[in-house]
């Protein structure tokens, strides 16, 4: 398995700072202080104990992190792995843990766990052929 790419510095904006705080104190998810999220990306807040973000982390513009399913009855953790990248747009379903290292492409749906070390697109979200 390859590793991710190492990813270019991101500077954290006033808001993102704002957000951070909010999330992890008044919410309580559990985000570590590395992790990189976009303004703009939306991070379930229905039931916000159920949201893992590993360090090194990078969740891109208007990606969507789900940890409930009004329609079903569900609420579950979802956990996303040390040094994965979340594309933009990308949707990740409620139970869904996702790996270390992984790269989830822009637009996918992730809904099933995704092992460590891997490279993922479409929808639902399959492997990269090499």
């Amino acid at each position: 398995m390859t590793s991710a790419p190492a990813l270019p510095s991101r500077s954290t904006t006033l808001q993102q700072k704002w957000q951070r705080l909010i999330q992890t104190r008044l919410w309580q998810m559990d985000i570590h202080r590395s992790a990189w999220i976009a303004p703009t990306a939306l991070i379930d807040r229905t039931w916000p104990k159920g949201i893992h973000i590993a360090a090194g982390c990078v969740i891109d513009h208007q990606a969507v992190v789900l940890t409930h399913d009004m329609t079903r009855g569900v609420y579950l953790d979802t956990r996303i792995g040390e040094g994965t990248r979340i594309g933009a747009r990308t949707i990740i379903m409620p139970g869904v843990t996702i790996g270390a290292n992984c790269i989830i492409e822009p637009g996918s749906v992730v809904n099933r766990d995704v092992p460590d070390g891997s490279h993922m697109m479409g929808n639902p979200a399959k492997p990269v052929a090499a």
